[in-house]
């Protein structure tokens, strides 16, 4: 039997996770099983690779040998099938975008289809925002369009090139009977979070930071929220416009009947819009360009909300 790279896998999770019971559990086999492979994999290479102790598993000499080679041979090989999947498909004409949810998307469709009339365009979204990412860098996406809560790092930072398109105070929804939505001061007037302590909340799930950058800012503003609604767009608006909830929003949020949108005094939260793509992508160099593009599309998106 050859030494395949699923059997340096099995070394490092047992180097990594310092014992076989874990290191089992990560691979998502039964322990036994574990070590049967394991001891396979000891045979083939003609030693011990570790000793067991009261504390977990110790790599003996050999063991370290493997260690070194497999940590520098597994990371080549994945960055290796990455750039076959790319360059594979450098020959296919067009954009390959990705998204989170946010109106800059449609507007980089509609600018592409309009400066390159004919050039296909295909698009994917997720409310992850490291799924999106993780499509870029394998290849599959040539760009990512996401935001980041306040000056927290987008995903992958170290394969990705990553460049801000805009940033955003984040708004607030209202239902245009609630209390807050009109009155002396003007629509423009900015809302005090503290305001709007005791209301039910609502805003699109994600697996960045944002959530838990909201729930300090309402501490600091002497409250907890009662309880926060992570749903799809159109139920946060449909909550707002019916009174069960007030909603965040980014200030590119359009105008929508029977919704009010209001700033948050003191900007307490902010949002930045990002576009990220692989140095190495198939129309990496187009990157200058696509900026522009979703630049126009976020001015756009600010002018119909009235921002």
């Amino acid at each position: 039997m050859d030494l395949e790279l699923r059997h340096l896998r099995i070394v490092r999770a047992v180097a990594d996770a310092g014992s076989l019971t874990r290191a089992a559990t990560v691979l998502g086999l039964a322990q036994p099983a574990l070590s049967t492979q394991l001891k396979r994999v000891e045979r083939m290479l003609g030693g011990t690779l570790f000793v067991r102790g009261r504390e977990g598993v110790r790599a003996t000499a050999l063991g370290e040998l493997v260690l070194e080679r497999a940590r520098v041979l597994l990371p080549a090989v994945c960055e290796l099938q990455e750039d076959a999947v790319r360059m594979a498909r450098q020959g296919v004409r067009g954009y390959r975008l990705g998204a989170t949810h946010g109106p800059l998307l449609g507007g980089l469709v509609d600018r592409i289809a309009r400066d390159e009339p004919g050039v296909p365009v295909t698009t994917y979204t997720s409310w992850s925002e490291r799924e999106v990412a993780g499509g870029v860098v394998d290849g599959r996406l040539d760009f990512a369009l996401v935001g980041a809560c306040g000056e927290s790092a987008p995903p992958e930072p170290g394969r990705l090139a990553w460049v801000e398109v805009a940033r955003d105070a984040v708004h607030v929804m209202l239902g245009e009977g609630h209390r807050l939505a009109g009155g002396g001061d003007g629509p423009g007037r900015g809302i005090e979070l503290g305001e709007l302590a005791g209301e039910a909340w609502a805003d699109v799930p994600g697996d960045g930071c944002f959530g838990d950058c909201f729930a300090a800012a309402c501490v600091r503003a002497g409250f907890t929220p009662v309880c926060v609604y992570e749903t799809d767009t159109a139920s946060c608006v449909h909550l707002v416009q019916v009174g069960r909830a007030v909603g965040l929003c980014r200030a590119t949020f359009p105008a929508t009947p029977g919704v009010v949108t209001r700033p948050l005094a003191g900007v307490p939260l902010v949002w930045r819009h990002l576009l990220g793509w692989h140095p190495a992508g198939r129309v990496a160099a187009r990157a200058g360009e696509v900026l522009g593009w979703v630049r126009g599309a976020h001015a756009e998106a600010l002018g119909r909300a009235g921002v």
